[in-house]
């Protein structure tokens, strides 16, 4: 029912009159020293997709890459673990996985969920005349930049691993009770680039509000200062020639808009009216 046409952020496959399963897999390398919040950042991102879809999880596949002789077994333990949990927290089960030798530490999960057709969301579901709500702050790619360079707080940095950990379960079970047309995760091409995606899909126009945009702790800060992704500035070049300013920004906020994130929130579709309903 939805492959890679829409650019989406998992596969959905009908196995009755009314429900699908949700398919996605996500995993990469550490993005903070402590092994146990790398397996739960790294969990709460692959399970994200699912209910970007409007889905819920079901079970999960352990994919791990570890360097074996160069770090403690202790390490994949307290990942592991770090993940389960993250699981468990969704209501969903880790049925068993992979483990391979790498010389670069990967972890991340297969999952495997369930929707109802009647919910399923995509990109491509859009409106004329829908508002958008963004549902975590934006930063986690600046602040982990910022974490490599010892150049971030410990108040920060707390704020962006608590963000970063969090389920996007809530949120994308409370869309569901209103007239929500589209859902996305915000994730590596940043909020511009998923954006844009969804624009794409549903044949709409986006505009964002940068006044408005949830941020995460000094991260503007942090990006005048230098502290950038790669990847934040490959999406900037390729969503450019779509994309137009209505006013000047900086070039930290702007750098913010196209900043990859790593288990990022939703970004909701849905009616005006239902707006004021969902935020509270």
């Amino acid at each position: 029912m939805v492959g890679t046409n829409t650019a989406d952020d998992a596969g959905v496959y009908q196995i009755n009159e009314t429900e699908a399963l949700v398919v996605t897999t996500d995993f990469f390398p550490p993005i903070v020293d402590d092994p146990y919040q790398f397996g739960q950042i790294a969990a709460a991102n692959a399970l994200s997709d699912v209910y970007a879809m409007g889905g819920r999880p079901l079970v999960a596949l352990n994919i791990l890459c570890f360097p074996y002789g160069k770090l403690k077994l202790n390490h994949l333990t307290d990942i592991l673990r770090g993940g389960q949990e993250k699981v468990g927290e969704a209501g969903a089960v880790i049925a068993g996985g992979h483990t391979v030798k790498d010389n670069e530490l990967k972890y991340g999960l297969a999952v495997t969920g369930l929707v109802k057709l009647d919910q399923i969301k995509t990109n491509g579901g859009a409106r004329p005349g829908d508002k958008l709500i963004l549902t975590k702050a934006l930063g986690t790619g600046i602040i982990s930049t910022a974490m490599k360079n010892n150049a971030a707080g410990e108040s920060t940095i707390a704020a962006a691993i608590a963000s970063m950990s969090q389920l996007n379960r809530k949120a994308g079970e409370t869309a569901l009770q209103f007239d929500c047309s589209s859902i996305t995760d915000v994730t590596g091409y940043g909020l511009v680039g998923h954006a844009l995606e969804m624009a794409e899909a549903s044949g709409v126009a986006i505009r964002l509000d940068s006044s408005a945009l949830p941020q995460l702790p000094d991260v503007l800060e942090l990006a005048s200062k230098g502290q950038l992704t790669g990847g934040g500035r490959d999406n900037q070049n390729f969503c450019e020639a779509k994309t137009s300013y209505e006013t000047e920004l900086s070039e930290s906020l702007v750098s913010l808009l196209h900043d990859p994130q790593t288990s990022g929130g939703l970004l909701l579709a849905l009616s005006a009216a239902d707006t004021g309903r969902l935020v509270f």
